[in-house]
């Protein structure tokens, strides 16, 4: 197994970026790094802890910011036990602290124990700005899978940094690389064949382990479980509102840069433009 190290030269490359999924429901649980100051966001300690610090120690990781996407048990289950490790403060938006003290019943809605809560340290709000080492990412509020959903969005310049021209790739455990593109293809071809359209051959699957990528100035957007690959998050549990789901949809994420790389709360990385032209969820009635 590949130790995951970054090869990395902070004058020119972009940020760190670790995705493992975690926790009964796979949650991908994002670790967002400066190569040059080694300050990272966490966003989404669903669960499994002890392997997400072993990354960050890995890697050689000052955790600064732990962000919650919303308050859904497999999103926020790891939130107290990484606070407790990093000292870093937790974020969340105000609208889901009822969700997030309802802790025991979700848990009994999946039959499992209720996880260790903690403070929020700050209330997100659409607008706020977070930063960390030379990166920022701006809150867009964007409920209706919960009322207090928020998504994370890194424009191109988040970085500041210039000369960033290498292919983004992703490196899996036996030490195998992949562009963004081709995880992209991929997306596109498991959603053809969902939909009895012919595919190419298919490709290699990738280990789902640790995936750490290069970015190049694309925007990024962490979607959190509002945006998926070919869906959108569901609107049926508390709080939930369809309508409101797709006014976030169409108002604020659609909005949004054909190019910017999505990396949602569960399953794999998309674009705007293809969810923007193949989403069955967004097409024009």
């Amino acid at each position: 197994m590949s130790d995951g190290r970054p090869a990395l030269s902070a004058a020119t490359d972009g940020l760190i970026h670790i995705t493992i999924p975690v926790g009964m429901l796979q949650c991908n649980c994002s670790i967002i790094g400066d190569p040059a100051t080694r300050e990272a966001l966490v966003v989404d300690p669903g669960d499994e802890v002890t392997r997400i610090l072993d990354l960050i120690g890995r890697h050689r990781l000052i955790v600064k910011v732990i962000v919650s996407t919303h308050a859904h048990i497999d999103h926020v289950g790891g939130l107290s036990k990484l606070h407790q490790y990093t000292g870093a403060p937790v974020l969340m938006h105000r609208d889901d602290l009822p969700l997030y003290q309802a802790m025991e019943m979700q848990a009994s809605f999946l039959g499992v124990m209720p996880p260790e809560l903690t403070d929020i340290d700050q209330l997100l709000k659409e607008g706020d700005v977070l930063r960390w080492g030379r990166f920022e990412a701006q809150v867009i509020h964007t409920p209706g899978h919960t009322p207090g959903s928020v998504s994370l969005y890194l424009p191109h310049d988040a970085g500041k940094v210039t000369g960033a021209t290498a292919m983004p790739m992703v490196t899996n455990a036996a030490g195998e690389k992949s562009s963004i593109a081709d995880l992209l293809k991929k997306a596109q071809m498991k959603l053809a064949a969902e939909e009895g359209a012919p595919t190419e051959e298919p490709e290699p699957r990738m280990e789902p382990d640790e995936a750490e990528r290069v970015t190049t100035p694309a925007p990024q957007l962490f979607s959190g479980d509002t945006l998926f690959a070919g869906s959108i998050g569901r609107t049926d549990l508390w709080g939930g509102s369809i309508e409101q789901i797709m006014e976030s949809l169409r108002t604020k994420l659609m909005h949004l840069p054909d190019d910017t790389v999505v990396h949602p709360g569960h399953g794999p990385v998309t674009t705007i433009g293809n969810e923007r032209h193949l989403n069955p969820f967004l097409q024009p009635e």
